[in-house]
């Protein structure tokens, strides 16, 4: 059976700064464009390589996604924008995983709370009560396909934010 590999990574912190931009709209603040790089160079170092990259349309997390994928060089162009991503539940969120094509092993999601959130202690429960902005997280699990709506066993291999001290060792 196919081992896959799903990493949920929350978008780096926003600005307030600009009152007439609609949610959709906010762009990374200082804090955001600098935290983004550092967990890019945290997957990279845990060698995790997604196959497939698929973000919210908001800006935050499509910057997000476009600055940790320059980080483990996976070409931009191959990016993929969802828009069922934006603001998700749990129950979309699975949706959107189930949906994706089994030929890809490594899928890596960019989104927003509180949906990825309840995905994280979905999938390994009891592990966070917030994830936040910038955090990562990425579980591997045997499967033929996307569906974790029969969640299989999950084996957690990252779980990593800007704030906390930075793994030494690899994921595999």
């Amino acid at each position: 059976m196919p081992v896959r590999t799903l990493t949920i990574v929350r978008h780096a912190k926003s600005s307030w700064k600009h009152a007439d931009l609609s949610d959709r709209e906010r762009p990374l603040n200082q804090r955001g464009k600098r935290d983004a790089p550092v967990m890019g160079g945290r997957i990279d170092k845990a060698g995790i390589r997604p196959s497939l990259i698929i973000s919210s349309p908001a800006v935050r997390a499509f910057r997000t996604a476009k600055i940790i994928a320059m980080q483990i060089n996976y070409p931009y162009e191959f990016l993929q924008r969802e828009k069922d991503l934006y603001l998700a539940s749990l129950d979309t969120l699975l949706d959107v995983i189930g949906a994706q094509d089994e030929k890809f092993f490594s899928l890596m999601l960019f989104g927003h709370n509180p949906g990825l959130t309840d995905l994280v202690n979905y999938l390994v429960p009891g592990l966070t009560c917030n994830l936040p902005t910038a955090g990562a997280v990425a579980v591997r699990f045997d499967s033929e396909d996307w569906s974790l709506w029969t969640k299989p066993d999950i084996e957690l291999i990252l779980h990593e934010w800007p704030k906390k001290e930075p793994s030494n060792t690899p994921a595999h």
